[in-house]
């Protein structure tokens, strides 16, 4: 089992003011994003989300555990995963080339990092700080 620090008080907002995200409002929110969870099981710990089994692909549950831990009020996320992946914490003044360029070593491969964070992205300019964004192994 991996763990990933996200910002408590960044990401998306799904509930109302001091709550925190349930369960089942997560599960819907990565239904909402078109991502299968293909059996996983997301479980809410206080700030904490664990994502447990399932059978996706190591991209499919990267993903998952954006998902989640991109929503305000969620600090970290637990979930087993078969390598360690790679994430990026946006900072201010951050844009995909620059993040490019400091993870990939070339800020033209900007769009690599967009498709993989697709459908949590919409736009490769609608980036926020303390957002996490997955950084893709192989460009």
């Amino acid at each position: 089992m991996g763990l990933w620090n996200f910002m408590k008080s960044a990401g998306r907002k799904l509930t109302g003011q001091d709550d925190l995200p349930t369960a089942a409002i997560l599960q819907k929110e990565v239904a909402d994003l078109g991502l299968d969870t293909k059996g996983a099981d997301i479980k809410v710990e206080g700030d904490k989300v664990v994502v447990s089994g399932g059978d996706m692909t190591p991209e499919e549950r990267e993903k998952v555990i954006l998902a989640v831990g991109n929503v305000e009020g969620v600090a970290e996320v637990e979930a087993d995963t078969s390598h360690d992946p790679v994430f990026h914490t946006v900072e201010k003044g951050d844009t995909l080339w620059a993040i490019a360029e400091k993870t990939l070593g070339n800020g033209s491969k900007y769009n690599a990092i967009f498709e993989a964070n697709r459908p949590m992205l919409s736009h490769p300019d609608k980036i926020y700080p303390g957002q996490v964004l997955r950084i893709p192994k192989e460009t």
